[in-house]
């Protein structure tokens, strides 16, 4: 239960599923068509969808690689939140739009495991918020050339730290596609 008692609903959130964020990312099609399937059921149970774009040096805003990927398309009234920094919330009106949707829950997916998904699910956890994790859609690209681990490990660990995340009045979860409940 959030700790934003006058937020009892709940938003599907889509990060950065950008054309040169998850190009090269690890099982990006598996990845993008369950966001997809999730984008569409939430639509279904009138669920608010949210987009997050990042903008960076390497994501100049207008670019192709800064464009959603062609399998998502948001719909004009589903809320766009613009960021530079990994924490979805940081230097944006992300907490704005989701107050005034009455959101005290999230169902996170997107890229990076390692960036922006884990900011922003520690982000939204310290504001109150309840936060799944969509286990199975989420992903990130290879940088174990860098001394990281390999993207299924990187994905497989953020997946199990996150069930395991604890804090006064709020929830913590990971769940599959699949099993994703919108009410609940």
């Amino acid at each position: 239960m959030t700790t934003l008692s006058d937020r009892p609903g709940t938003a599907l959130m889509v990060i950065d599923v950008q054309n040169g964020v998850v190009g090269g990312a690890h099982q990006r099609d598996a990845v993008v068509a369950n966001i997809a399937s999730l984008v569409d059921k939430a639509r279904g149970e009138g669920v608010p969808v949210v987009w997050v774009q990042h903008s960076a040096e390497d994501l100049p805003e207008g670019s192709d690689a800064w464009q959603y990927v062609p399998e998502l398309t948001r719909q004009e009234s589903e809320p766009l939140v613009h960021k530079i920094y990994g924490d979805s919330f940081e230097g944006t009106e992300l907490e704005q739009v989701l107050s005034a949707a009455g959101v005290g829950r999230l169902v996170v997916t997107g890229a990076q495991s390692d960036a922006c998904i884990r900011s922003t699910i520690h982000g939204a956890f310290t504001r109150g918020y309840d936060v799944t994790l969509v286990g199975d859609a989420h992903t990130t690209e290879d940088q174990s050339s860098w001394g990281a681990p390999t993207p299924d490990k990187v994905i497989a660990h953020t997946n199990l730290y996150w069930q395991f995340q604890e804090a006064p009045g709020r929830t913590a979860e990971v769940t599959p596609t699949a099993e994703v409940d919108f009410a609940g």
